[in-house]
């Protein structure tokens, strides 16, 4: 067997993946502001150019969000969300994704969420209830990465962070379309209340019936037939 030859990879290309390997392994944080250009090229030894053509490549992936005059900040820890973004998914396709992954993660974090788990669950509730209607669709993402965090499973965690974005994108353009209610407690208090209790199965029953009637209710208010009110 015959192997092909070893091609040398291009500066820009090496600059990538020395800042995708930093993202990954978590020196940079989600949401965090990585360090100026002018710091980079100092530390990487490159010009402007290859820097650039490297942060535009992780930024068309979605790991990177670069926001002219306020720098750039990362947006995920994998090439995932941004393919999810360019994807085309409905909120019907997210919902079922969510269906395949919330009931389990809600039943693992009754079993496994620490104290600290529990209090940042109801931090993130509080702040939901608290929020302007602009901001509430990023405040209930950040519920549901709470509850997906107490599940104490780091594989799962990082496939449902990567699935975050569109959840609250399809949330946000669902907040102004008929009967979208915004207090239901399947899924959310309901979910705390077992997951304090320590009752796996009340946990998965509750976020399971969350999504089923959200997704009832994206049926019926596409048909004009509304029933159940969604919960998000």
């Amino acid at each position: 067997m015959t192997l092909d030859p070893i091609r040398q990879t291009s500066l820009s290309d090496q600059v990538l993946e020395r800042l995708r390997t930093e993202i990954v392994e978590g020196r940079w944080a989600l949401g965090e502001r990585i360090p100026p250009e002018p710091e980079l090229m100092a530390s990487l030894g490159v010009a402007r150019g290859t820097l650039r053509e490297a942060l535009r490549a992780l930024q068309y992936s979605g790991m990177l969000d670069i926001r002219r005059g306020d720098g750039t900040f990362v947006a995920a820890r994998s090439e995932v969300p941004g393919a999810l973004a360019r994807s085309g998914a409905t909120i019907a396709d997210v919902l079922e994704a969510r269906a395949a992954i919330e009931p389990q993660l809600a039943r693992l974090a009754a079993e496994r969420a620490t104290a600290e788990d529990i209090d940042r669950i109801a931090d993130a509730l509080s702040h939901r209830a608290t929020v302007q209607i602009d901001y509430w669709a990023a405040a209930d993402a950040a519920v549901h990465e709470a509850i997906a965090r107490a599940a104490n499973n780091p594989i799962l965690f990082e496939v449902y962070t990567a699935l975050l974005p569109r959840l609250q994108e399809s949330v946000q353009s669902a907040i102004d379309r008929t009967g979208f209610c915004r207090d239901d407690p399947r899924g959310h208090e309901e979910v705390l209340e077992a997951i304090k209790g320590r009752d796996p199965e009340a946990a998965g029953r509750s976020a399971a019936a969350n999504l089923a009637a959200t997704e009832r209710w994206d049926t019926d208010e596409r048909a004009g037939a509304l029933t159940d009110p969604p919960a998000a």
